[in-house]
């Protein structure tokens, strides 16, 4: 049978990734002045206003509109609904359990150098430098067939396709390429279209062809397994992967709320299931093993949370 994958990527202007940006900022804003601080926050933004709704623990004072201000300019209107964490799931993450119930996906391949699906990283790729030349919003997409790149698409705002074509050509050899398919474009981001964070959790991941648990990560600190158990699962997956010479390595992890360690810790190893075990699990091991403390979350938010230079691989 013929092997057939898609991948699709968005530049760092897209709405939905600067929702998740702007999440990430004021993550890193609590974290800046109290390391303790328990965050979980959401953004819906565009059209000039932007609606920022969680919970927030913490000793830090964050001045959440001028955070806002500051990155996208003083004509953005705020609109902030954010309390403390709800007391019944402080008493579980009080003692170090899980923030909440939730499965984490962990993959690595050994058919690129980062451990990446070859689509995403195709994807990504170009992506990333066609936004070196045209910092705006955009899309791209990748189709490989048998390791043969089928069909390449991009979709970039301010661009023409005489310009646009020769430069993806560039980069990235293809049968067919769509430039702009649905004609040049000249508004997007926030002036276009809305964005909400947490909704490109697919690019955030691994691409389509693998399973991810469904948690999303930007704005969300170290007590949310759904990011750190995310985070971990990954280092695990790259760990065995190098160690046993693997082709590909699936862990899955999965936690109940306000308890320490996992309900579930699996490897899967060329389609082999085994346990997993030489590591702390928990939330604190996990905080401390990939230095979670180090991490400016917000440089996450844009061009994937996943191999690259982190200390979960």
């Amino acid at each position: 049978m013929k092997s057939i994958k898609t991948c699709e990527f968005v530049s760092a202007k897209h709405p939905d990734k600067m929702c998740d940006f702007l999440a990430d900022s004021l993550l890193d804003e609590f974290l800046a002045q109290d390391s303790k601080s328990r965050v979980a926050l959401e953004l819906l933004g565009g059209h000039n206003n932007i609606t920022i709704s969680g919970e927030v623990t913490s000793n830090a004072k964050v001045d959440i509109n001028s955070v806002i201000k500051g990155i996208l300019g003083q004509e953005y209107q705020t609109h902030i609904y954010v309390t403390q964490q709800s007391p019944f799931i402080a008493q579980g993450v009080d003692i170090g359990g899980a923030g909440d119930q939730g499965i984490m996906i962990g993959y690595a391949t050994s058919e690129t150098p980062n451990f990446m699906p070859l689509e995403y990283e195709l994807a990504r790729n170009l992506c990333k430098k066609i936004y070196e030349k045209f910092p705006y919003d955009g899309k791209t997409q990748v189709t490989v067939e048998d390791g043969v790149i089928t069909t390449v698409v991009a979709s970039f705002q301010k661009t023409n396709n005489s310009e646009l074509l020769p430069l993806v050509k560039s980069i990235i050899s293809a049968q067919e390429y769509l430039i702009n398919p649905a004609g040049e474009w000249e508004m997007g981001g926030f002036d276009a279209d809305s964005g909400l964070s947490g909704r490109k959790i697919v690019i955030d991941n691994y691409g389509p062809e693998t399973g991810i648990g469904g948690g999303s990560f930007s704005g969300k600190d170290f007590t949310k397994v759904d990011r750190s158990g995310a985070y971990m699962a990954r280092r695990v997956a790259v760990d065995i992967l190098q160690k046993k010479g693997a082709k590909a390595v699936r862990t899955k992890l999965a936690y109940a709320i306000g308890k320490k360690e996992p309900v579930m810790a699996v490897a899967e190893i060329d389609g082999i299931s085994e346990k997993i075990e030489g590591y702390d699990l928990s939330p604190k091991g996990i905080y401390e093993f990939l230095e979670l403390e180090k991490v400016k979350f917000a440089q996450t938010a844009a061009w994937g949370h996943f191999g690259r230079e982190f200390s979960w691989k």
